[in-house]
């Protein structure tokens, strides 16, 4: 079954397009956090990022980056904040959030680590 965002590649879906290449295409959320807030989507459906394969994975970044800089220009912001959640839609997407501060995006809450906890965990990525 397709995404909802192979649907809106294709066409079947409407949406509001920002940018697009022959590999990606960039099209504002329905649901933004701020204004100008915009999903890059490869138009090849892959459902997680590091899925991609390593060319695949180095154009989409570049795409990123080029949208980024269109919506800082176009809309004068200090900063985006990149998300990549990948749970919402299995279609591999970056959010780019327009931002002043940091106080334009909400955070996640935190978790308690203790140092002892972190030294834990560092050795078990490590080893």
């Amino acid at each position: 079954m397709s995404s909802i965002f192979t649907k809106i590649v294709r066409g079947e879906l409407p949406s509001h397009k920002v940018w697009e290449d022959e590999r990606h295409l960039a099209f504002l959320d329905i649901r933004p956090v701020r204004p100008g807030h915009t999903l890059v989507v490869p138009k090849r459906e892959v459902d997680y990022l590091f899925e991609l394969e390593p060319e695949e994975y180095t154009a989409f970044w570049e795409a990123v980056r080029t949208v980024e800089a269109r919506l800082r220009e176009r809309l004068g912001f200090a900063r985006a904040v990149v998300v990549a959640i990948g749970w919402e839609v299995p279609h591999v997407h970056v959010h780019l959030i327009p931002t002043d501060s940091i106080s334009d995006v909400p955070m996640p809450p935190q978790v308690a680590m203790t140092p002892g906890k972190l030294a834990e965990l560092a050795e078990r990525i490590r080893d």
